[in-house]
């Protein structure tokens, strides 16, 4: 088949297994991650941005993300090429099953980061690679199977990093936190407000609730205002391009980002670019 034909993204799941080959530049609609997962880069590269900045991770690497998490990927393949990945997803019903058949009880709190590394782990590199060729020759996975596989990548899991554990098997709804802080470190995420007050250790009414007397606003307003803010810095303090920009800080289109700056500023982005 010409390659003018073929599909610009290709990604097949088998159970809680996704495989990923994409011929252009792609950047993900979700960036909210509901269970941990771990991914391998098999070629072109990955950016992902969180609160704590951006970062690109190359062909080969391999990584953890935790569930309940805000992130922002963009795939790209590599010259001529297609970007090719692997990830597998922990529900949380597996993870439950793996600690009730190992008697596992968290100790404390997990304190890690979000994201961590899994390079250099031959172990997690050879799990990887036995997953490929069920894709590539198209081969069914009974459930049975998944459960091997998904346990196997558990254990690997702990083998690599121990404390792993009290984040994989701690089933707690998330806990309260500073509301302020974490607004001001993830506002440019483009989620509902639900997933906002879920992720702060809310309900949605408290959420409003608690925003509201803290910012004397509505969660909505505040954050077309605090994207706006941070779209006329970018724009206009490091040169940044309105086309670059408008995603970046959490709007979903162009022209309606534009319509709101405009309104906002007395100038359309384009013009303050100049």
């Amino acid at each position: 088949m010409d390659s003018i034909d073929r599909p610009a993204a290709i990604e097949e799941q088998i159970g809680n297994m996704l495989y990923s080959c994409i011929q252009e530049r792609r950047r993900a609609n979700e960036q909210y991650t509901p269970e941990h997962s771990i991914g391998y880069i098999i070629a072109g590269s990955v950016q992902f941005f969180t609160a704590a900045g951006v970062s690109t991770h190359e062909a080969g690497s391999m990584g953890f993300v935790k569930g309940n998490f805000l992130v922002k990927t963009t795939k790209i393949p590599p010259p001529g090429g297609q970007f090719l990945s692997i990830s597998l997803h922990f529900s949380s019903e597996a993870l439950q099953r793996y600690a009730t058949d190992h008697r596992i009880r968290v100790t404390r709190p997990y304190e890690g980061i979000g994201m961590h590394s899994l390079d250099g782990n031959p172990f997690l590199r050879g799990f990887f690679d036995s997953l490929l060729p069920y894709f590539h020759n198209r081969q069914p996975l009974s459930d049975a199977l998944l459960a091997i596989k998904t346990n196997e990548a558990i254990e690997l899991l702990l083998q690599h990093d121990p404390d792993l554990r009290n984040l994989l098997f701690d089933f707690n709804e998330p806990h309260k936190i500073d509301l302020l802080d974490y607004m001001d470190r993830h506002f440019m995420f483009n989620v509902p407000l639900d997933r906002f007050a879920r992720l702060t250790g809310r309900s949605l009414a408290g959420f409003k609730r608690d925003f509201e007397k803290t910012y004397r606003m509505s969660p909505g307003k505040w954050l077309q205002q605090r994207r706006l803010t941070e779209a006329h810095r970018l724009i206009s303090m490091e040169g940044r391009k309105p086309s670059d920009v408008y995603l970046d800080v959490g709007f979903e289109n162009l022209s309606h980002f534009s319509f709101c700056f405009k309104k906002a500023y007395g100038q359309s982005p384009s013009a303050l670019a100049k």
